[in-house]
């Protein structure tokens, strides 16, 4: 177990150093940050003492390896836009896009496993149907077009909710803001997380409906119906629990795309959040703020891979044989 824990660590490792260098690479693509950050009126003289005080003189690698010493000590720079810490932004930005994440992902799995499991269960219900037939739109429709829809008719025809903005927020401790403890907080909340997590919350209703009805053919289903035991026991303690080993991998990968996707909610209801952030950086061609956020995308990411393939071993018995005997 514990070799297998640390070969996934290496392998992750590996990954985030892979896609820091293509991160990198592609970012020296975007633009010339000189252009924006000097007026018309610069000389030639200007230029090079700014590119010499970024760094942006020195060869590629060299500006790589420098990239990755700083953020490992958590040190990402100088926002090119903002002349400030790009650390210091992000930790500014962080907890609306986590609040935010952390909502539309409760909403999406216990919603989709929920809805997944009545749907498999009541699979001939006129219910059941419907709700298949409405989870389609969430399937189809694209993030940015179902924020527009739900902003013109909560926010422009019934005037219930905020079309944008976080609404008033509280300050916890030294860096953390929170909508929670507010009224406008949680009514500017309702509409983003709605718009984010509707595509995850149907993609995990209707692959727990695809794997339960799998479940519920096996020989051993049958076998506990025939020795008596009652619906709620068959269904919840036995078919439900092998259902889950391969909708536990698309949680995990959905609630990594929660946070990286929040970059279109937010910009469609302007959520302060590390997202919007990321938006402005590239119309500012602030590379410092762009290679942060995607390192902190890609550690997200593999971060949760890592945890998955570890809890697989304890929701499946069989791989903690297969791991004990060398395979």
């Amino acid at each position: 177990m514990l070799a297998f824990i640390i070969r996934r660590f290496g392998q992750s490792v590996l990954v985030l150093l892979i896609v820091g260098l293509v991160a990198f690479a592609m970012f020296r693509f975007v633009g010339d940050p000189i252009d924006n950050m000097l007026g018309q009126e610069r000389t030639i003289e200007d230029v090079q003492r700014l590119r010499t005080q970024l760094g942006l003189d020195q060869p590629f690698v060299v500006q790589y390896v420098k990239f990755l010493q700083e953020a490992v000590q958590g040190n990402f720079g100088v926002s090119y836009r903002q002349g400030r810490p790009v650390s210091e932004i992000i930790m500014e930005r962080a907890p609306a896009t986590l609040e935010l994440a952390a909502v539309s992902g409760v909403l999406a799995i216990l919603f989709g496993i929920a809805l997944g499991v009545f749907t498999a269960i009541r699979r001939d219900g006129v219910a059941a149907n419907l709700i298949m037939a409405g989870s389609l739109i969430g399937v189809s429709l694209p993030t940015f077009l179902i924020g527009i829809l739900l902003i013109y008719v909560f926010a422009v025809e019934l005037g219930w909710l905020p079309s944008f903005g976080r609404g008033q927020t509280v300050q916890i401790g030294d860096w953390w803001t929170t909508g929670f403890l507010t009224a406008s907080g949680l009514k500017a909340l309702i509409l983003p997380a709605i718009t984010l997590g509707l595509y995850q919350m149907t993609l995990i209703m209707r692959l727990v409906r695809s794997e339960m009805l799998e479940v519920l053919r096996q020989d051993y289903i049958r076998f506990a119906r025939a020795r008596g035991l009652r619906n709620r026991v068959v269904n919840f303690r036995h078919a439900l629990k092998n259902t889950m080993v391969p909708v536990v991998t698309v949680i995990g990968l959905q609630l990594g795309a929660i946070i990286a996707f929040a970059i279109i909610t937010e910009t469609v209801f302007q959520w302060p959040g590390v997202g919007l952030l990321f938006i402005n950086a590239i119309q500012f061609v602030d590379i410092p703020v762009m290679a942060a956020y995607l390192m902190m995308i890609s550690v997200m990411f593999v971060g949760i891979n890592l945890i998955v393939d570890i809890l697989y071993v304890f929701i499946d018995p069989r791989l903690r044989i297969d791991r004990a005997g060398g395979h």
